[in-house]
């Protein structure tokens, strides 16, 4: 690929390569594989930044991306968060497909083979769809992915309908998560509160295969804290997936405004395409809607005092106070009021996130230093992650703040340059950590080098 006008070439010309080389590594044909060892299996998110890195490369195989997906959507419209390589060594993740073994278990999963899990993850997949579209139309490859937008719409429409009805009865707009691991930020500060309220009963006994690829704990999640992903996971299983017995019953229970706020943009990417495939006017009114109601729900949890947007704990009734990349969420649903965009943006950059003295790159971590759970090595405790700066980048741009993108941008492109294609990084060393061959890293990289942003 070419590099595009504004980026600094002389710097960053080889990362292209690198980041094509990562992505044709983890290329499994139809889907790519998150990393060749620690994660070995198709994972929800992932495929939409993904998607929108491999557009670049090819468009026909970014879409491919999207569809193989989608092939194992629960007849709910749930789109699960893993689908399970049935070629993967056996053993070689926990908790796998043996520990999920969906079908058969859960009335409303897909047939397996491949086995899926029963959680989901934020809902970027539209956004990624219209991405498809755009690279296509710039490609001239415009008959190619209109044909796949009208195969995606219908899929996409079930998936924000799932989210806005099972995920969502109070109609808050807000999207409800049953696990923290469908937040896509699994050991967050966020969820601390929570995690500490829950008593682990009697459960069987597992081994964790993350520690045997990243063995330095201290980038890990807890036992602590894997102790209730594991419990949880049991409470969803002997709910069968029940939506109604998890609301009424299930210890973890949250309102995600990070979750929230990536299906409002993706009601507003899925609008566009309902217009390309000329989709019913009844059906357009019901997505303008969703994203209407999602705007006012998070605009509900905005705390004044943080300068930050919370997550809401329905068990308690109490909002969830951490300083982390979630409190960006109005930013990321785009059309916030001009003067909480002001404020989100001067937060962004100040000495809480992206503008502390001490980082190696001006990038936000994860999690605020200041915030009692900070950790820089524990994954989403404190380490800087490239999509969560694409995310960033994106909705700086689509708000018109284009000269603070592009300073995020360069920053985000100069720690990719230095350090290579990393899961996430240390940020005051800026120390690669996790897989370091992620394919979404790599996909983010090629999407910011075919930017077009100022110097």
């Amino acid at each position: 690929m070419s590099l595009a006008a504004g980026s600094p070439a002389s710097d960053f010309a080889w990362l292209a390569e690198a980041a094509e080389s990562v992505l044709r590594e983890n290329d499994m044909g139809d889907w790519t594989r998150a990393s060749h060892d620690l994660y070995p299996h198709q994972w929800s998110w992932d495929t939409g930044f993904i998607a929108i890195g491999l557009a670049h490369l090819d468009v026909e195989r970014s879409a491919r991306e999207l569809t193989s997906l989608f092939d194992h959507q629960w007849t709910t419209g749930k789109v699960p968060h893993i689908v399970f390589n049935p070629d993967a060594p056996p053993g070689s993740y926990f908790p796998g497909a043996e520990h999920w073994s969906s079908a058969g278990k859960f009335p409303d999963a897909p047939p397996a083979p491949p086995y899926t899990s029963a959680l989901c993850q934020p809902p970027i997949h539209a956004v990624a769809a219209r991405h498809v579209w755009e690279v296509a139309v710039r490609k001239n490859k415009v008959g190619i992915a209109l044909e796949f937008l009208r195969g995606m719409y219908p899929k996409l429409l079930s998936w924000h309908r799932y989210l806005l009805t099972y995920r969502d009865p109070e109609e808050s707009g807000l999207v409800t998560i049953y696990h923290p691991w469908e937040s896509g930020t699994d050991n967050s500060p966020r969820w601390d509160d929570v995690m500490q309220s829950i008593v682990v009963g009697e459960m069987p006994e597992y081994v964790r295969r993350d520690l045997q690829h990243v063995p330095d704990s201290e980038e890990r999640p807890t036992g602590f804290e894997y102790d209730r992903y594991i419990w949880l996971v049991e409470s969803i299983k002997r709910a069968r997936c029940d939506e109604q017995r998890l609301y009424d019953n299930h210890p973890f229970l949250v309102k995600d405004v990070l979750a929230s706020a990536i299906l409002i943009a993706a009601n507003e990417a899925l609008m566009e395409i309902s217009e390309l495939v000329s989709a019913p006017e009844a059906e357009r009114a019901e997505i303008g809607a969703w994203a209407e109601r999602g705007r006012r729900g998070l605009r509900s949890r905005w705390d004044e005092d943080l300068g930050l947007t919370l997550d809401l704990d329905l068990r308690s009734g109490e909002a969830l106070r951490a300083s982390t990349i979630a409190g960006f969420s109005e930013l990321i649903a785009g059309r916030v009021e001009r003067a909480r965009q002001l404020r989100l943006v001067e937060t962004l950059f100040s000495e809480r996130f992206a503008g502390g003295r001490l980082l190696r790159w001006p990038l936000p971590p994860s999690a605020s230093p200041v915030e009692n759970g900070f950790r820089p090595r524990s994954y989403w405790r404190g380490p800087t992650w490239p999509m969560i700066h694409w995310l960033l980048w994106w909705s700086l741009r689509r708000a018109g703040e284009t000269r603070p993108a592009a300073a995020l941008r360069h920053a985000a492109l100069t720690q990719l340059s230095e350090e290579g294609l990393a899961e996430y990084f240390e940020p005051f060393t800026g120390e690669p950590l996790g897989s370091l061959r992620q394919s979404w890293t790599a996909a983010v990289a090629l999407d910011w080098l075919a930017a077009n942003d100022p110097p």
